[in-house]
């Protein structure tokens, strides 16, 4: 049984796409690091990347391309520069060199040596890629070239052909989870919560201080997003010009404040966080206002995540904007301690390996329901902790999100994660509140349908999708609406 901590769900990279940029950009890097291994990287001369199936097909509207040149080059999506990647990306074009693991100077020819390969996919997963270095003479190794194949099998996880999972997956946990079945057990069992077992299990690679410290981190990662995405204006790249809407409803809910002084957001002050929150926090919050806040929560992220903005991959990149929303929300309006936003991120996370587990969470293998759905399924699991719901009232909340989102297909127009993949956030967000709420004032045990049941479902209903509806920009909105760019 393959054991996955919480951080594996909730990992801090660069948008627009785990699958199609967080993935490819780790492949790159493990590459590099293989090559380290071989004793030959100080041997490269170039470097070539084949791209298959879905990554072919909406790599450069993914930032694929970009994901594996600045993984070649040694940078990591946690820790770069993201205000000036286009500025190192196009230094890398225009001088025909890329810097190998950020040391080792290759020449590098942007349409020699990366490959849209759109119509081969490779057997084991859509999203493959081949890496292949080519050696000079006096290498010392057998052959000319070494190749390495990666797929990125969403989530901005990548297995390496022919290789077993890193060995941090094969701790022995105290206690491991399949199924929801499994976690409800062990939750009556030892009369524990679902974070109390979730922090027991997280003791397998960290003591319970790095953990707490970990997931607040994680937690003001997505707050400094929202907050970026909501004073940020302008247009998204990529060529569909869509206007960035998050920072326009931003100031316009701002302007309707109840008790807050207007004078203390001003344009200078406005890039503070605390102030901003306390700003929003002032703000009216009658039903009609909480719900466009939810939706502006969701965009800003999702807006940011789009224009290669720093974002936490929660599970996806393009569904990264549903658990920051939905937990802002709660936040924002509820003021609650650290300990129920730490409860709140490992309920989530526990669903979300359930669902990686038992279906998937990649859309170029399940469509959109296993991005938003499953990150519409972990939000309304984390509300119903943070409020105080048992653990069968948690699962039954991420059965109802995803029971509604079930067969959601992925069709991103131009093959860029903009529509309808940004406003769908909005809509997942306020479906987990809803679920949330329906789970707390029901019965469990009266439930028709189990989480169990429904993962099932979702894992047969992706087999069952066309590809097309895959992340392919094949079908549905990505070939019925005319946008003037070429990309699929």
């Amino acid at each position: 049984m393959e054991s996955i901590s919480t951080f594996d769900i909730f990992k801090i990279g660069v948008g627009p796409s785990s699958s199609h940029t967080m993935g490819p950009w780790r492949a790159a890097e493990a590459f590099c690091k293989y090559l380290a291994v071989k004793n030959v990287l100080g041997h490269v001369s170039r470097v070539k990347c084949d791209l298959y199936g879905s990554l072919a097909k909406t790599g450069i509207g993914h930032g694929t391309d970009i994901a594996v040149m600045l993984g070649l080059g040694g940078e990591d999506p946690v820790t770069c520069d993201t205000s000036g990647i286009d500025a190192r990306i196009a230094a890398i074009r225009d001088a025909g060199r890329l810097r190998l693991a950020g040391s080792r100077g290759i020449a590098f020819d942007y349409e020699r040596d990366i490959l849209f390969n759109k119509s081969e996919s490779l057997p084991f997963h859509p999203n493959g890629m081949t890496l292949t270095a080519y050696l000079e003479p006096d290498s010392g190794h057998a052959a000319a070239s070494i190749s390495q194949t990666y797929f990125s099998i969403g989530g901005g996880f990548i297995v390496q052909e022919h290789s077993d999972a890193p060995p941090s997956h094969h701790v022995k946990l105290p206690f491991p989870i399949e199924t929801g079945d499994d976690l409800l057990r062990h939750c009556q069992q030892q009369g524990k919560s679902i974070p109390e077992i979730a922090i027991a299990n997280e003791l397998a690679w960290r003591n319970e201080d790095q953990v707490r410290a970990g997931v607040l981190n994680i937690w003001h990662v997505m707050l400094e997003c929202i907050h970026r995405g909501c004073h940020t204006p302008g247009t998204l790249p990529g060529g569909l010009n869509v206007t960035r809407r998050a920072s326009g409803m931003n100031e316009g809910l701002l302007a309707e404040k109840t008790s807050f002084d207007p004078a203390a957001v001003t344009h200078e002050t406005a890039a503070n966080l605390e102030v901003w929150r306390s700003a929003v926090r002032s703000c009216r919050q009658d039903f009609a206002h909480t719900l466009k806040w939810v939706s502006c929560f969701a965009l800003a992220v999702n807006e940011e995540n789009a224009a290669f903005g720093r974002v936490v991959t929660a599970p996806t990149n393009g569904a990264a904007g549903v658990i920051p929303a939905v937990l802002c929300f709660y936040d924002m309006f509820s003021r609650p301690d650290e300990a129920r936003i730490i409860d709140f991120m490992l309920a989530a996370a526990q669903v979300g390996i359930l669902f990686k587990k038992g279906a998937t969470i990649s859309a170029a293998m399940g469509g959109c329901q296993a991005e938003i759905g499953v990150s519409s399924a972990m939000a309304a699991a984390g509300l119903v902790q943070a409020m105080g719901g048992s653990p069968a009232r948690v699962l039954m909340a991420a059965e109802i999100a995803m029971e509604h989102h079930l067969g959601m297909t992925c069709d991103p127009i131009g093959g860029l994660v903009q529509i309808p993949c940004i406003e769908r956030n909005t809509m997942g967000a306020i479906k987990a509140i809803t679920a949330a709420n329906i789970a707390m004032d029901s019965d469990p045990a009266s439930a028709k349908v189990s989480l169990d049941g429904v993962i099932r479902t979702m894992w047969e209903t992706a087999q069952d999708m066309n590809s097309k509806y895959k992340e392919t920009a094949d079908g549905g909105l990505a070939v019925n609406i005319s946008v003037g760019i070429s990309e699929c």
